[in-house]
């Protein structure tokens, strides 16, 4: 018996060889130049990034040891004091948009109470993003709330909801007119997911969590409309390979989709049979998994069917390495950056409208607990270099490129092939995805 088995474990492992989804196929298929107006941009986050974290649920895991790594935070990579610089080195690639997320619990520490200096550090922000002819995307809750709203239940109380609405209503009014682009909630099914895994929620009171940030998104997009007319508002999603997609989709973005701007997708890790090194995620070692940029054309392709009526915009794609080190397989941040740009113009060339692109991230950060998945085009050494110095890795060159040639280059064809049989996708089980090999 153990002999068939081992037998029909070397069966499966050749099969993904044996068929046609597997080569990478020559077929030309023309991709467009990215137009003119695309939002190409790099992202951050307030606690990840600023240092100085006020009370709030995620200072209070971090400090009390919740977080499964717990690499002290120190001061993050010191954003709100090096944020001018950062911006800069932003506009030295070409990028157009910047984005920022604004602290709730610096802005408001406690009820009623708002902190007139952090309300002068997002106004300098803002007016730097501004000066260098960027677009501000500013983020309102990127998976933080205060201490005082955790020690009130958190978004398992439904008074939490006309808080952040004040909370909201007090930012949005202060940049309207600014042409920002507004993101209520990041990932809400993974703040809700933080939550629980943390301990600040238990599986009895996701739902309660879920249906308070629907209504907080639903209103916050009408009120966003009203401060700050003609402005687009979105709710980013992670994105993860179905059925588990499915599950997120039903608790939160299917029923906000009616107050959707455009639909902002976060794209890192893709799953197929041939891929299934995923799971490496769950014990957040993030730079063990394979990266797969097909996986976004996939994603592009599911979102433009659930959404037809919606342009898209991704929000976040990066990669993570090893504290900086290089991959073992030799493949490098330039390379992971053009492929997934490679199969974003391959979703446009189908006629699906994307409409930006943000590098996940614009340096290092503090990724929730630790510091060693390093996901920056500049690297940051938090926890050696009390300088905080900012190095640039091999793709902040790429991205310069990609910028100004509009895309990848004619003729390009990706580092990575096409996965065999995605969970996304299951036609690529039966036939191959096609390259590029000219221009259109």
């Amino acid at each position: 018996m153990a002999i068939r088995w081992r037998a029909a474990a070397i069966l499966l492992l050749l099969i993904p060889l044996a068929l046609p989804g597997s080569a990478v196929a020559e077929a030309a298929v023309p991709i467009p130049r990215v137009p003119a107006d695309f939002h190409w941009g790099v992202a951050t986050s307030g606690f990840q990034t600023e240092g100085d974290a006020p009370d709030s649920n995620w200072r209070r895991y971090v400090d009390g040891g919740a977080t499964t790594v717990h690499d002290p935070y120190a001061n993050a990579v010191d954003f709100r004091n090096r944020y001018a610089g950062d911006i800069a080195l932003a506009e030295d690639m070409g990028v157009n948009t910047f984005r920022i997320g604004v602290e709730w619990p610096r802005i408001e520490p406690r009820p009623g109470e708002i902190d007139q200096s952090a309300l002068a550090l997002y106004d300098g922000m803002v007016r730097e993003i501004e000066a260098a002819g960027m677009t501000p995307m500013i983020t309102l809750t990127h998976f933080t709330h205060p201490g005082w709203i955790t020690d009130r239940g958190g978004w398992t109380n439904a008074s939490t909801v006309d808080s952040w609405l004040a909370f909201a209503e007090l930012v949005v009014s202060r940049y309207a007119g600014k042409g920002a682009l507004w993101i209520t909630f990041n990932e809400a099914t993974i703040y809700r997911s933080f939550e629980e895994r943390n301990g600040g929620l238990n599986v009895f009171q996701s739902d309660a969590m879920m249906r308070n940030l629907v209504t907080a998104h639903r209103r916050g997009y009408d009120l966003i409309h009203r401060l700050d007319p003609g402005a687009k508002v979105s709710s980013n999603l992670a994105v993860k390979p179905p059925p588990l997609q499915w599950f997120d989709d039903a608790s939160f973005v299917d029923k906000v989709r009616d107050k959707l701007d455009f639909a902002g997708i976060d794209y890192y890790y893709g799953a197929s049979l041939d891929n299934l090194s995923a799971i490496h995620g769950a014990t957040d070692e993030f730079w063990k998994i394979d990266p797969q940029p097909d996986g976004l054309y996939h994603a592009l392709k599911t979102y433009h069917r659930k959404f037809p009526e919606l342009p898209l915009y991704v929000v976040e794609n990066g990669m993570p390495t090893d504290n900086g080190k290089p991959r073992a397989d030799g493949y490098t941040r330039a390379d992971h950056l053009r492929d997934h740009v490679y199969w974003l113009q391959r979703a446009m060339a189908e006629g699906i409208e994307v409409i930006g692109y943000n590098y996940w991230s614009i340096t290092d950060n503090y990724e929730w607990g630790s510091y060693r998945p390093r996901f920056g085009l500049y690297t940051v050494d938090a926890l050696t270099d009390p300088a905080l110095t900012r190095r640039p890795t091999d793709a902040v060159p790429a991205y310069r490129e990609l910028i100004s040639g509009a895309g990848v280059p004619p003729g390009y064809l990706p580092k990575r092939r096409p996965a065999w049989c995605a969970f996304a996708d299951l036609s690529t089980c039966f036939g191959p995805v096609p390259l590029s090999a000219q221009p259109g």
